[in-house]
């Protein structure tokens, strides 16, 4: 882990980016729900009005982690982080590079004045939930995610 450091993504870490995250979508069972693609990612997060920021982890072997985040405002807490993804390449796992990034996320969140950070974890994901919990973090079981997919919505204004 010595030799991994940390630092904010570039337009140009985004093909590789997109591997991790088809990389964590097939971990997730999932590879073809991924319909985001680079071209996305460079207005989504390069254009006049960027709704993401991400740091990547590297070694000798290249961008071999990824921490992607946005804003969200709570109307009960206000200003929050929201942790979308952290992601290590399946070789690297194990070497505590998903702490840098976690931790280096949760600078962002203070230096950005959040009033804290929020994320999802799949309930059958046991290392994440157990690495989580070593924070202390709060994992609720009370809310349901729910969403509708831009078809879904195209068809329903229509109707």
């Amino acid at each position: 882990m010595n030799n991994t450091t940390l630092r904010k993504g570039i337009k140009s870490d985004l093909p590789r980016v997109l591997e991790l995250i088809q990389e964590l979508a097939t971990f997730e069972r999932a590879p073809d729900e991924v319909i985001n693609t680079v071209e996305m990612m460079e207005k989504d997060g390069f254009g006049p009005n960027p709704i993401y920021g991400f740091y990547v982890a590297e070694n000798e072997n290249g961008i071999v982690g990824l921490a992607l985040y946005y804003y969200r405002y709570s109307t009960w807490k206000g200003r929050r982080l929201y942790l979308e993804d952290i992601i290590v390449t399946e070789s690297e796992r194990g070497k505590g590079i998903g702490k840098l990034l976690f931790d280096k996320t949760l600078e962002v969140t203070l230096q950005e004045n959040c009033s804290g950070m929020v994320w999802q974890v799949l309930d059958w994901n046991e290392p994440a939930i157990v690495f989580y919990k070593k924070y202390g973090s709060t994992l609720g079981q009370e809310w349901i995610n729910c969403a509708l997919e831009k078809e879904q919505i195209e068809k329903l204004l229509k109707a």
